[in-house]
Order: C-alpha cells, then sequence, then structure tokens
C-alpha cells in the first residue's frame, strides 16, 4: 500500500475535507468491500449494488471481499455473491475466520488442537491451517476460535466455557456486537463473545477488522498500490482503513447512521460517504473552510456556542451535483473541529430543517 501512507489522528487533514474530483472507481486501483451491509443485507443484494460494482470494473477497479462474517468459507461466499450477479472467486474473499486461523497457527504451531465455535467456515479455516479441530472441551483444546454462525447456541457457547476455564486461549473472529438484516441489526459474533468473556471472566484475542491484517491480506492477493476500504461500520470497516494506511468510502447502506457519524472520533472519520456503493461511480465534493464555519456545495455548517447549525441557503460553489449528503458533509467538519458535542442540529431554514429530518437527525 504504497499510495496511502498511514495517517495519525494529530497531523492529519479533517477527513471528506478534500472529496474526490473524479469517481472513486477512476482513482483507487481495488476497492477492499465489506459485506455485510455493503453488498448484500441478509440474504438479498442492497439494490443498485451488483450493477455498480460491474461498473466500477468497467472502470478498471478491481475487487476485494473482506468481512468480519466468519460464518462461511470463501468458496461458499464467492459463490453467494455470483449468485447476487457480483462475480466472484474464492481467492477474492478473506475471512475473519481465515485471519484467526493464521493467528491461531503462529500461536500455537501447526497441528495445535483448536475447538471451533461458530459456522462451517471457522473450522474450515482451522484446516486449512494445517490446525486439527476437535469438537469438545474434554479433547484438551489450546485455544477456542469463535467465530459468527446462525446455528450457535447454548451447547456450543458451553464447550467454549469449559475450555476457557481450563485454560485454552480464547480467540474471537471479530467483536461485532450487531450484523444488519432486513429486520434491523441482530445480535453479531461480539454478543456471543461477550457471553464467553463474563461468564470466564477472560478477554478474548480479537483478531477480525479493526486489525490491518485482513486488509493487508487483501491487499497483498490483489496486488493494490492504491486501495479504497468500502464499509458500513466505523469502529471496524473505517477504523481498519486508518489502522491500514488506506483511504475509506462510508456508505449508510449497513448499521452506521448519520448522528453516530457526527459523534465519530478521529479512527472513526471517513474519507468519503455515500448513500451505498454506488458512490464508487460519482465524484465526491470538497467541504471548504468558510467564514469560520464549512461550505459543502450550497450547504454551510458552523459549530458555535449553541452548537451545531446548518444553512442551507446560497447556490454555493461550483462542483459535483448534490448526492443528498452535501449537508452532512458540512455537518460532520463542523463537528469534527468545532469541539461541539454532537446533538440536536439548529435548522437556519426549512431547507436545512427537511435535510435533517431526512438524516434521522434532531432538530432544534
Amino acid at each position: 500500500m504504497t499510495a496511502a501512507p498511514a495517517r495519525s489522528p494529530a497531523d492529519e487533514s479533517p477527513r471528506l475535507a478534500a472529496g474526490c474530483a473524479r469517481p472513486p472507481a477512476e482513482v483507487y486501483d481495488v476497492a477492499l468491500l465489506d459485506l455485510d451491509g455493503v453488498v448484500y443485507v441478509g440474504p438479498d443484494a442492497v439494490p443498485g449494488v451488483p450493477e455498480a460494482l460491474a461498473a466500477a470494473r468497467a472502470a478498471g477497479m478491481r475487487l476485494g471481499f473482506v468481512t468480519n462474517n466468519a460464518a462461511r468459507p470463501p468458496a461458499e461466499v464467492a459463490a453467494h455473491l455470483t449468485e447476487l450477479g457480483v462475480p466472484a472467486d474464492a481467492d477474492e474473499v478473506i475471512t475473519s475466520s481465515q485471519a484467526a486461523a493464521s493467528v491461531v497457527a503462529e500461536l500455537l504451531g501447526p497441528g495445535a488442537r483448536v475447538l471451533p465455535v461458530g459456522g462451517p467456515g471457522v473450522a474450515t479455516a482451522l484446516r486449512a491451517a494445517g490446525l486439527t479441530v476437535v469438537d469438545r472441551a474434554e479433547d484438551d483444546p489450546a485455544a477456542v476460535v469463535q467465530g459468527y454462525g446462525r446455528e450457535v447456541g447454548w451447547a456450543q457457547l458451553a464447550e467454549a466455557v469449559v475450555a476457557v476455564r481450563n485454560g485454552a486461549r480464547h480467540v474471537a473472529t471479530n467483536a461485532d456486537a450487531t450484523i444488519p438484516s432486513p429486520r434491523g441489526p441482530l445480535p453479531g459474533n461480539g454478543a456471543m463473545v461477550g457471553v464467553v468473556r463474563d461468564v470466564t471472566g477472560r478477554e478474548p484475542l480479537v483478531t477480525g477488522k479493526p486489525d490491518p491484517a485482513m486488509h493487508a491480506e487483501c491487499v497483498r492477493r490483489t496486488g493494490a498500490a492504491d486501495p479504497l476500504v468500502v464499509g458500513d461500520r466505523l469502529d471496524t470497516d473505517i477504523e481498519g482503513s486508518h489502522r491500514a494506511g488506506a483511504a475509506s468510502l462510508l456508505v449508510f447502506s449497513g448499521v452506521t447512521d448519520p448522528a453516530g457519524l457526527l459523534a465519530a472520533g478521529p479512527l472513526h472519520r471517513p474519507d468519503l460517504l455515500a448513500a451505498d456503493a454506488a458512490g464508487l461511480l460519482v465524484a465526491h465534493p470538497p467541504v471548504t473552510a468558510e467564514d469560520g464555519g464549512w461550505r459543502c456545495g450550497r450547504w454551510r455548517a458552523v459549530s458555535g456556542g449553541a452548537g451545531l447549525e446548518l444553512h442551507g441557503a446560497g447556490d454555493g460553489p461550483g462542483g459535483p451535483p448534490d448526492d443528498g449528503l452535501d449537508g452532512l458533509r458540512a455537518l460532520c467538519l463542523a463537528a469534527w473541529t468545532g469541539g461541539t458535542e454532537p446533538g440536536p442540529v439548529h435548522a437556519g431554514d426549512e431547507s436545512a430543517r427537511r435535510a435533517l429530518a431526512g438524516w434521522g437527525l434532531e432538530v432544534r
């Protein structure tokens, strides 16, 4: 990753400020795509995303798929993507199970006995890494690797608890508290990991995103020189991009909402915003400092003693057409640089009031 050196929160220019004058698919050579909440939600593709990714490929961008969901092996993930209209090969997919298996194999050595908890992808990755898979705590595993699986229940969690209490190292493929679904957020692997942690009193080793190893492995496989991380979670995808030294595009098709973005700390602030992965195909406007505030297109946001304010008056400078997020971009810069705690936002005019309501933000 030579084109995107790591930037520390202390010395970087504000995220989002630069925008992207050309569509990211024409600027970055590889998109490192999260899956849940980005390419699909539940069993179905996010509407329009397969077509958008096909267009990104046609523009010369290559795709890699980086998922914290450990339930399925890469070949199964690739087959599902292909069924959804996003052709993929198994070697383009890296899962948190693979990352965990690599870490455990390095820590314990080949052949070490490991108890998998989760979907089939966990055991598949452990075997592929040369580890010995066991079924019970009485089989004396040296580690428990816990990943997401819809079938995980009391029996598997009980085996994990006993094994960890007996001295096995507890390794979690990720700590995502939720996963997106058409019914709203549902319990993720982090919720189940919390059960084992709370009962045993031992903190797990977490190997998935935001650990940079997953993105680094996908970069290695694709040969990316200037990758763009595309994700829906601030604490995994966006933090992972910071830690890997890559640029990022946050999409709102998954779990993050505008209120969460406004409250984001330095490691959780993306470079670009879009409603979904079709944001790869359009230019992104800059956000510029203006009279003590920030302007993006026709929107101006300020942060002061009264909190955040958004004004929609004025035509603004020329640039890409407003995708419905320009005002939010300006608000982000005002919130991140103004030292104001996020809360209800003052609407300076009726257009700002409508925009704030559309983003689900509290208006005062």
